[in-house]
């Protein structure tokens, strides 16, 4: 079980970049978040990201979530 503030990375068999995010303290999540889009810019291609079934979540983010990258 992840715990707070964790991030955990796997490259899977086909190559893709996999980030499973514990629930993130407010202290932590704008380097955390800054951080994931630094490795999407860099791994370049196409990001998505999947809300886990059992993720809490009780704040509204202000700032967008969208990722295109073009080559």
């Amino acid at each position: 079980m992840l715990r707070q503030d964790e991030l955990t990375i796997e490259i899977l068999p086909d190559g893709t970049i996999k980030t499973t995010t514990s629930r993130v303290s407010g202290a932590n999540h704008s380097n955390a978040e800054r951080f994931l889009q630094h490795v999407a810019r860099l791994a370049g291609g196409d990001t998505e990201r999947v809300r886990r079934a059992d993720a809490l979540h009780n704040h509204v983010h202000e700032h967008g979530h969208e990722h295109s990258h073009s080559h």
